[in-house]
């Protein structure tokens, strides 16, 4: 018996896998400082698992609707309104099972066999595997260091192609921590509208910025390009709900609409008490969020300057998210190998860039602690200093 053809192109996610060997070493005794998943290490705040535990012992545990329930989807909805600019109706709402998922479902929704998703590199390792899931193909646009890993209008231009149906903009990104200013996020969209192309603009880490950067949503750019954006956002960055499994999008009513009918017969609803737990999540105090950002932006500090004084390497200055992207192309090995190298002889857990789409680079995580990261960073500059004698 042979899995599907569609399953032998799906490439395994090196971030988990990275993740998961540290683990296993440390599991053997072994002091590893990882800096691999992308996984905020503050608990979720009390408020949200209090909204979630009475949800519990009302016996708020049954199906609801697949598309997330109302109170929910109007305070997104809200949100949206007030925080974004943008103005999409409940019904346009579909909450998911994560941001990841609703980025699946976005893709899903929208394009077909043979059409072409345009992602930016360094990508978020899953976008190139939905778009081959959903029976489309990533075309690849390599973005430069100079330019802040940010594609530029006529790197899109160059990229769009008569299969061209969508292309993927992630601001603020992982693995970059580029934010795009209001006058590039309008000049990629001009861009896109001019050839009909779906905008994905997925906004998980839009409040995580740091110094004078500023977030802002795709869709509020204008009507034409509203109509042909979907905004995908989530919980699990701004509110340490990774495991809560909770995102949503908000889309023109006809992509709403068959996301819904997608959802309806995949997953379903997403979990009933969670759903509450992110109601208190948006209604409730943000000082948490507050909170958070400023512990990672004292990290971004100490990360940055440590990996700055380090020979060898270069680093451009993330505006956003949790993640640095040193390269470190002058040691003259691979991503890949570089980081089984530093595990093995530095006990430093780090994700290969090829998993992102560039060979020159390793991504660090800063969703860590700051011991971990002066201890991490300490034995990255030894294990730099050895090898490149």
């Amino acid at each position: 018996m042979e899995p599907a053809n569609i399953a032998k192109k799906i490439t395994p996610s090196l971030t988990l896998a990275i993740d998961s060997k540290a683990k296993a070493l440390k599991a053997e005794g072994k002091d590893i400082c990882g800096f691999g998943a992308g996984e905020p290490d503050f608990d979720t705040p009390e408020h949200i698992k209090l909204a979630a535990t009475e949800a519990l012992v009302q016996g708020f545990t049954k199906y609801t609707p697949s598309s997330g329930i109302p109170e929910l989807r109007q305070a997104i909805s809200e949100k949206l309104k007030n925080e974004n600019s943008v103005d999409y109706k409940p019904h346009q709402i579909i909450v998911s099972c994560g941001a990841k998922h609703s980025c699946y479902n976005a893709i899903l929704a929208t394009c077909n066999p043979g059409d072409e998703v345009i992602i930016p590199a360094p990508y978020w390792l899953s976008y190139p595997e939905m778009a081959r899931m959903a029976g489309a193909e990533p075309y690849i646009v390599q973005t430069k260091e100079e330019n802040g890993f940010k594609m530029t209008p006529d790197e899109l231009q160059a990229a769009i192609s008569p299969s061209a149906k969508m292309v993927i903009i992630n601001s603020p990104g992982n693995p970059t921590g580029s934010v795009y200013t209001e006058n590039e996020l309008a000049a990629l969209a001009e861009v896109a509208l001019e050839d009909d192309l779906f905008i994905l603009s997925d906004e998980i880490y839009e409040k995580i910025i740091y110094d004078d950067a500023k977030h802002f949503s795709v869709s509020s750019i204008s009507k034409q390009v509203y109509e042909h954006t979907i905004t995908v956002n989530g919980f699990s960055k701004l509110y340490a709900m990774t495991g809560w499994r909770l995102g949503y999008l908000a889309a023109p009513e006809s992509i709403a609409k068959a996301v819904d009918s997608i959802q309806s017969h995949s997953t379903s609803n997403p979990t009933s008490f969670a759903q509450k737990g992110a109601v208190a999540a948006m209604k409730e105090s943000q000082d948490c969020v507050a909170e958070m950002v400023k512990e990672f932006a004292q990290r971004r500090k100490l990360m940055h300057d440590s990996l700055l004084s380090i020979e060898g390497i270069t680093c451009v200055k993330p505006m956003g998210a949790f993640y640095m992207l040193p390269n470190i192309a002058s040691f003259g090995m691979t991503s890949t190998q570089f980081c089984e190298i530093l595990l093995e002889q530095a006990l430093v857990a780090a994700v290969p860039g090829i998993a992102f789409g560039n060979d020159q680079t390793i991504r660090l995580s800063y969703a860590c602690s700051r011991e971990n990261i002066e201890k991490g960073l300490s034995r990255i500059k030894d294990f730099c200093a050895r090898i490149k004698k």
